[in-house]
């Protein structure tokens, strides 16, 4: 049984190793230029088009969507509440939120999402609004002001 197996590795080519291996003298790379010599790789080279990196515009290191809405959902609001963090008599805002840290003070927008539930009733000062998170909020019974700024 164990003789029928094929042989499944194949033989590694030794490059250079004589006339007779068929991979001799030049091994393989043909003769004189560029490509024959050894430690040349001709990175990103098209034939004299133009290349892909140098058609392409400079971006540095600068994000290119910058990204200044903080995000909050009901779950954490009504966490902080229960915690006592944040009163309900409270306008809660963007610099309301700042002020207790719950969010980072590089953002410049506020946007309430709807997971979680809310049991009190809130009055709310924000930038954006989701669909579900409006539902919840009108179901409680909570003032919401959207401002555009």
């Amino acid at each position: 049984m164990l003789n029928n197996l094929k042989k499944i590795k194949q033989k590694k080519i030794r490059v250079g190793r004589g006339i007779g291996s068929g991979r001799g003298k030049t091994s393989g790379r043909g003769i004189k230029g560029q490509k024959s010599r050894s430690g040349v790789a001709i990175k990103s080279f098209e034939g004299g088009q133009m290349p892909l990196y140098r058609r392409l515009p400079k971006r540095g290191f600068n994000t290119i969507r910058v990204k200044d809405i903080g995000a909050l959902n009901l779950a954490k609001i009504q966490y902080f509440i229960e915690q006592k963090k944040i009163k309900t008599s409270d306008r809660i805002d963007l610099a309301l939120l700042k002020k207790l840290n719950i969010i980072k003070k590089r953002y410049k927008k506020l946007k309430v999402l709807g997971k979680g539930e809310i049991k009190e009733k809130l009055n709310i000062e924000v930038n954006f609004l989701s669909d579900s998170a409006k539902t919840k909020l009108e179901q409680s019974g909570s003032s919401i002001k959207i401002i555009n700024k």
